[in-house]
């Protein structure tokens, strides 16, 4: 991975970073005082501090990720801890908007068609966890290739 896209890949983050730090500390306040004498307003609420915070766990994984890859180190046994939590905060984030769909559902407060688009970004989130975890098995594969190269380096260089 070229240098050029490390430092993009990194000003990204920075800058998804920041906008859920943004979100967390001036939109959920707004949305509180927004959403008034709301039944359900706490669950709502936590459910979205919830899901920025698993938005965030994501980066920084991301981020230690392609720390490992511009060193050359991410196939190694190391990596998989990281690629472990990003799926871990992915089936999270899925099951928090299932269940924002779930607290919003009963009542008249909000239209049913923005409760079966809550389902549908779930099955989404989930779809791009599934994704995460094929690569994580193309990374073990990858891992297991690598350590076989070393040994046969190894027995090659007894031989000579």
């Amino acid at each position: 991975m070229g240098k050029l896209t490390v430092l993009a890949l990194r000003a990204v983050l920075v800058m998804l970073l920041a906008g859920s730090l943004g979100v967390q500390a001036v939109m959920v306040p707004l949305l509180a005082l927004d959403m008034g004498d709301f039944d359900r307003r706490t669950p709502v609420l936590v459910i979205v501090v919830l899901g920025m915070v698993t938005v965030q766990v994501v980066l920084v994984c991301v981020w230690r990720l392609v720390t490992m890859v511009r060193r050359g180190t991410v196939f190694s046994h190391a990596a998989f801890r990281y690629v472990h939590i990003v799926i871990g905060a992915m089936v999270t984030a899925a099951l928090l908007v299932f269940a924002l769909g779930v607290v919003l559902a009963p009542g008249e407060a909000v239209a049913p068609g923005i409760v079966l688009l809550l389902g549908g970004i779930a099955l989404g989130v989930l779809g791009v966890a599934l994704i995460v975890l094929v690569l994580r098995m193309l990374l073990a594969q990858a891992v297991a290739r690598d350590v076989e190269a070393a040994q046969l380096q190894a027995e090659l260089a007894e031989v000579i």
